[in-house]
């Protein structure tokens, strides 16, 4: 390129661009669920906990939806578990896409604290949940998943979904659980250092062939009350 005095060559910072090949994940934590109550256990699916969406988990799922109407959004997921398919509901609906359902990205198998024990036991913060947060394994829980073998199959799951989705966008709407496992082994990080995504929040990964690029964690800027008085974008 001939340049002069006047008018130098010039490089700008460049923004991010997805490689030719990759498939772009948006992870999308569902809605607040249904609180948990002494005495009273969750229905089980697989003998996970299946709770339904609160009210609160239901406008988070309106502000997800609204978020994200605009983006190029070319398949959703949901796991076996309801909250996942109420959240992606009102997406699914304005982008006119049926989710498909992939059982890998199911939540993590808490043992003897599913039912709705987990939440109950984890505000006591008794010997077993601080070893459990001090240790970063899910099962210091009795009769609890394996980190071993809960990383194994979501990372199956989400090597499948890339290599099926090339050139692609795609949201999955999953657990916390799922997502901090994710996130881990994208940034190859200790077990726990992404545990603990928020209800409704969107966190954005892109996978290549030989590496797995975390771009978002947790972003829930849709959540604040703010962003409901920001004009959508134009399509």
């Amino acid at each position: 390129m001939n340049t002069t005095d006047d008018h130098p060559e010039e490089y700008r910072q460049a923004r991010f661009q997805a490689p030719p090949g990759s498939t772009e994940l948006l992870l999308i934590r569902h809605g607040e669920s249904e609180p948990a109550r002494r005495g009273q256990q969750f229905p089980l699916v697989d003998g996970h906990s299946d709770p339904e969406l609160a009210p609160e988990g239901r406008e988070q799922a309106q502000r997800v939806a609204d978020r994200l109407c605009v983006a190029k959004i070319d398949h959703i997921y949901v796991t076996t578990l309801r909250r996942t398919a109420q959240t992606a509901a009102p997406l699914a609906e304005r982008l006119g896409i049926t989710p498909t359902v992939e059982p890998g990205l199911r939540e993590v198998h808490l043992g003897e604290w599913e039912g709705g024990v987990f939440r109950q036991k984890i505000a006591e913060n008794g010997e077993i949940a601080q070893r459990l947060w001090r240790d970063g394994r899910w099962d210091i829980i009795p009769g609890a998943e394996p980190n071993e073998r809960f990383d194994a199959r979501t990372r199956e799951a989400i090597e499948r979904l890339a290599a099926a989705h090339r050139d692609q966008t795609v949201a999955i709407f999953t657990h916390g659980g799922v997502i901090g496992a994710v996130l881990a082994h994208a940034a190859q990080s200790r077990p726990f250092t992404f545990v603990g995504a928020d209800n409704g929040s969107i966190s954005h990964l892109v996978i290549v062939p030989d590496a797995w690029i975390i771009r978002r964690f947790n972003d829930t800027a849709h959540l604040d009350p703010a962003f409901s008085l920001v004009p959508a974008p134009l399509t």
